[in-house]
């Protein structure tokens, strides 16, 4: 059968993620008199969005729950392992506040979202909380294009657990052959997609040279989405990379 669903990423695939990380931490900095302590503002970006990583990496493999992966993110950027979990939270909540006032979605979502809409059920599997990403996609105006958003915090697995990328397909009452994932990690969320049966599409943006995990297609925009959808090739394809 055709892919009847495109299930969707949204940290760096719908939602500019990174540079409302980068523009609201410049400014939650300035705010906090933190940006001589770090030399540069640069380096305080990279430092954070390393023990970003760091930390969700230990919450993607169950070693921490959501909220305190949040506070240990901040423990360890301000040097203060014995900061309480209260202070924390209110540090990040400020931290917050900047963010959000640098959300964007990226420029070709919605217009991939309106070329979409007519032939493809639609629904967001992310690695974050429901709390969360329903509210972001709200505040963007899109939450109304999909049918199901299912966030690992509230499922209790990651992706690339084929068992996140099922949950989805449940949640729409389809079989994974029909659906479609589409996310800006290749190993997390392409490979993830294709080892449980969906079609894993990694969507390059940076147009990275690394070549990415066989069996996925690789994008570098989203209007390249629907020739890959309607072609449906996915195993033993010929590769989109390039």
């Amino acid at each position: 059968m055709p892919i009847q669903a495109v299930v969707w990423d949204i940290d760096d695939t719908l939602f500019d993620y990174a540079r409302a990380d980068a523009v609201g931490m410049r400014a939650h900095l300035t705010a906090e008199g933190l940006l001589e302590r770090y030399a540069s503002a640069e380096r305080a970006l990279s430092l954070w969005k390393a023990i970003t990583e760091r930390h969700w990496a230990r919450f993607g493999a169950g070693e921490t729950d959501f909220q305190e992966q949040r506070r240990d993110r901040v423990r360890d950027f301000l040097d203060a392992p014995a900061l309480t979990g209260p202070d924390a939270d209110a540090w990040f909540a400020r931290y917050v506040g900047h963010y959000e006032s640098a959300w964007s979605l990226f420029p070709d979502t919605v217009p991939a979202l309106d070329a979409l809409a007519d032939d493809y059920r639609h629904a967001v599997l992310s690695n974050s909380a429901l709390s969360v990403q329903d509210r972001k996609l709200r505040v963007l105006g899109v939450r109304d294009r999909f049918e199901a958003v299912l966030c690992a915090a509230d499922l209790g697995v990651s992706k690339p657990a084929a068992e996140a990328f099922l949950a989805v397909c449940t949640a729409l009452g389809l079989d994974p052959a029909d659906v479609a994932y589409v996310g800006d990690q290749p190993e997390i969320d392409a490979r993830g997609a294709r080892d449980a049966g969906l079609l894993g599409i990694w969507l390059d943006r940076n147009g990275a040279a690394e070549e990415g995990p066989s069996g996925v297609h690789r994008i570098t925009r989203l209007s390249e989405l629907p020739a890959i959808l309607r072609a449906d090739t996915r195993f033993g394809a010929p590769s989109t990379f390039g």
